[in-house]
């Protein structure tokens, strides 16, 4: 069994913030992979699910960005699985919008999810890192991570979106190169 845990905030008013993608991404994962229904445990929803022969359980936590690393943590400990059943889906400030990469380990870089996550559970977990792009100065990352998306930037979203549910069956057979480079094709 894997986790799979989506990051962003709960609550309508954050649906469409960058720093909610996470979250997009593991709606986009239950729809195209005919996910069972959304459930209220660990601190926040679930729903579980196949892709190929492997069992998925998609998370997002409630308790807000900032403290999601106690959600994921409550989950991982329920199934007694270690971290390397972890994947964990989030803004990523540092790749151009719409690219996406995959990394196992390394450090939070002002990500309060991953800073939580890491708190509780170290660092040595897959992220799936989803780009929205950078401001360009340091002083405007708060409003650009909580902004929503940009209408015109919807339908490459949506691209990027449907890209990774697509081709998600290459993480759960831990082939993290072959789901990029297959995301990055889908996307040229």
């Amino acid at each position: 069994m894997q986790i799979w845990a989506g990051l962003g905030n709960p609550g309508a008013q954050y649906a469409l913030h960058r720093h909610n993608v996470g979250f997009m991404a593991v709606d986009a994962i239950a729809a195209v992979h005919g996910f069972g229904p959304v459930r209220k445990q660990f601190q926040g929803w679930t729903q579980e699910g196949r892709i190929g022969s492997e069992k998925v359980l998609l998370l997002k936590p409630a308790t807000f960005m900032n403290d999601s690393g106690r959600s994921i943590g409550e989950a991982l400990r329920f199934y007694k699985l270690d971290v390397d059943a972890l994947t964990v889906f989030h803004d990523e400030l540092d790749l151009v919008p719409f690219k996406v990469k995959v990394k196992t380990g390394g450090g939070a870089a002002g990500h309060n999810g991953l800073r939580s996550t890491d708190q509780h559970l170290g660092q040595e977990y897959r992220r799936v890192r989803l780009g929205i792009g950078h401001p360009g100065h340091k002083d405007r990352v708060s409003g650009y991570v909580l902004g929503n998306f940009a209408k015109a930037e919807m339908d490459p979203l949506a691209d990027m979106l449907g890209a990774v549910a697509g081709e998600a069956a290459w993480l759960t057979a831990n082939d993290p190169v072959r789901f990029m480079n297959d995301v990055a094709m889908r996307l040229a």
